[in-house]
Parts: structure tokens; sequence; C-alpha cells
């Protein structure tokens, strides 16, 4: 197992998180004092040669402040409003901060479909490289003027956005900072009794028996206080069963990315499980919607999952969803959970045809045999 020190050493590309309860204060305004504070971390991480990329929250806070509103808005085109108004505020703050060392912050808003469609996922690659070596300082954030879903909920979805982010740069290390410590014990009873696990491996535990039900410090109820280290906890698991790892610390403690970065032991550290794997099959695994699910026997799990195989036609027991060939389809077990994702050769017409067959009666079923395997093992990741 690899140590701390040997990780933050290896780390040549670093992806950052912080939410929303990281970066305002009590009233809901930014917090500009921790804005400038993270700021003159990144820059020095970017002094020391690394990249480093930051994905914000924040932007409603922004907002709110700006606007000078004294509650945060319950209604959904409010919200989007506020949001925009707050997406400059937002960047002014980090780029006043950032300036101060040399540095400049550049605002990348980015949707879902930047992340299904495979050219528009290349695009974005290229285009935070090319920041990288201008040395500017990208500050991501999912596009809340336009976004529906993440501003109606008490946690967003940028912790995933984090991941698919560290995914598509294939970043050896991701950080989530948070308002508590790390990952705590779920054993303890009370909040007085919490003890910070210090390393977990996601390939051989389950997300959902690390996160104990109460009230977590600085949190207002317990199910925020679910729902935010649950998020958490399946953003490291995507970005660790690609072979990375993954840190989860607080935000407000002092120097905490120096620290994480000089090997110390700070928070929750989650290892990468595994080599890690090409950025293509990232993309299928982490980033690529899926437009239908294949259901295989228990042969056909064993088959793709333990001697990383192709998926076969006579493995597939049932078809979910209409699809073409070439799109991105979940495979599950017999017990429906997800095992993997891939491209697949057929669409779900075809695949109802040829399903459970051999694949010498694919051209009788089918008049022809474009493929011998459903989904290709080049095509073909693993989520489980």
């Amino acid at each position: 197992m690899p140590s701390r020190q040997s990780i933050a050493d290896a780390a040549d590309t670093v992806v950052v998180k912080v939410g929303t309860r990281v970066l305002t204060g009590p009233t809901g305004n930014l917090d500009l004092d921790r804005v400038a504070s993270l700021a003159d971390q990144l820059a020095q991480i970017t002094s020391s040669g690394r990249r480093v990329l930051l994905v914000s929250s924040g932007a409603v806070g922004a907002g709110i402040g700006r606007l000078k509103l004294t509650e945060r808005p319950k209604d959904l085109a409010e919200l989007q409003a506020v949001a925009s108004v707050g997406q400059s505020c937002l960047i002014e703050a980090y780029n006043r901060a950032l300036e101060k060392h040399g540095r400049h912050a550049a605002q990348v808003l980015l949707t879902a479909d930047d992340f299904n469609d495979r050219a528009r996922y290349l695009n974005v690659r290229n285009t935070l490289f090319a920041l990288f070596q201008l040395g500017a300082v990208p500050i991501v954030n999912e596009n809340d003027a336009v976004r529906v879903d993440e501003l109606q909920r008490s946690f967003g979805d940028n912790d995933r956005l984090a991941a698919m982010v560290a995914n598509l740069l294939r970043a050896n290390l991701l950080i989530l900072l948070s308002d508590v410590e790390g990952v705590y014990d779920a054993a303890a009873s009370t909040d007085t009794e919490k003890v910070v696990i210090p390393e977990i491996d996601l390939s051989t535990t389950t997300t959902g028996s690390l996160v104990r039900p109460g009230v977590a410090a600085h949190q207002t109820g317990p199910q925020l206080s679910v729902g935010g280290m649950q998020s958490k906890l399946e953003a490291a698991k995507l970005v660790a069963s690609a072979g990375e790892s993954v840190v989860i610390a607080s935000g407000r403690r002092a120097g905490v990315l120096l620290d994480i970065l000089a090997g110390k032991d700070v928070g929750t550290l989650v290892v990468g499980s595994g080599a890690g794997t090409t950025s293509r099959k990232r993309w299928i695994g982490a980033a690529a919607r899926c437009a239908g699910r294949l259901v295989v026997d228990a042969g056909a799990a064993k088959a793709v999952c333990e001697r990383g195989s192709s998926l076969l036609a006579v493995g597939v027991t049932q078809v979910v969803g209409e699809f073409v060939k070439g799109d991105a389809v979940a495979i599950d077990n017999s017990e429906g959970r997800e095992i993997a994702r891939g491209l697949t050769n057929y669409s779900s017409t075809e695949l109802l045809k040829i399903a459970g067959a051999k694949a010498e009666q694919i051209a009788e079923l089918l008049g022809h045999r474009p493929y011998t395997e459903v989904v290709h093992r080049d095509n073909l990741a693993l989520v489980g």
C-alpha cells in the first residue's frame, strides 16, 4: 500500500474540490478570507511545478452577498439568476487573490453534456491543459445558471464533477474539502466519540457502511450529513477505481492543501485500487451517459470482471432501453448490480434478437455478423 508521502510526491496533477459550506459564512455570504487562503495555497502548489485545478461551489452564496439578499431564494428561476450573478463574483474573488502571486483564475463552466459527448470531452481536456501551459489556475463549476437538479438539492453534484474532471485529466490526486475533518468511524454512537478513519480501500468496503447517520459539525440536519459524505465517497470511488488516490479533509483547516501535499496525516485517504486505466476507459466508466442496460449471467459477469474478457451475446440475458451501435450501455449482473460500462457494437433491436446466442449463430439470426463481441474489452470499463 503506498504511503501518503509517496502519493503526494507522485501527484503532478491535482484536482481540488471545495464545497459551499467551506466557502460561505453563517449568513450564507461568500467568505472572502477563505477564498484568499485557498487561492494562496493553489498558487504555491502551481509554483512547485504541479498542475492544479479547483472545482468550486459557492456561486449562489456569492450572488446572495452581491445582491444583498437576506436568505437563499426558494424559487428555481431566482436561484439560477442569483447563481448567474454569483459566478462572476466568485471568479473575481479567486482572481484577485491569485493575482497577488502573478497567477490568473480561468473560469470553466461545464454541463453534463460536455462529458457525455466524446468530442466535447476531449475539447475540455485540451483547453484545461492549455490553461496549465499558460500558468493559469482553472476554476471549474457546473453552469448553475442553466442547471436545474443541482440547485434543487441541498447537495449538488460538484463532488461527482470533480471526480469526472480528475479522471479526464488522469490526475494523480483528488482532494475533496468539506466542513468535517474526514470520514468518521460509523461505529461511534455520539458526536463526541467521532474518530476520523485515516485510510479506506473502497474496493473492499461499501460506501454505505461508512456513512453514520447524525449531525456533523457545521451542518443543520441529519439528512444533510448523510447526503454530503455519501456524495464524496461515491466520487472517491470513481477516482479510486481508476487507480488514483483521494483525500477527504476539512477545508476549514489552515494550510490543508499544503499539508496534504507534504504527506501529512490529514483527513481520510482513499487509496486507488489496481493499475491506472486509460483516458478512454475513464470516459466510458465515469463520464459517458448510458443509453441502456444489459443484464448478463454469472458466467459472463465473471469473465468480464475477473478475466478481463469482452462481453459476448451468449452471456446477455436481458436488454433494457433503446440504443444504437456505439452508444454507452451499463452492464448489470443477475442481481441487478452494475459491474461495467461499455460501447455496444449492436443496437438494442439487434441485441433483442441475438441475446443468449452463440457467436456462430449471430449471422443466421441477423443475416450478417459484423462483430463477434457485443462489447469489446477495449471499449469496456469496470465500475463495480
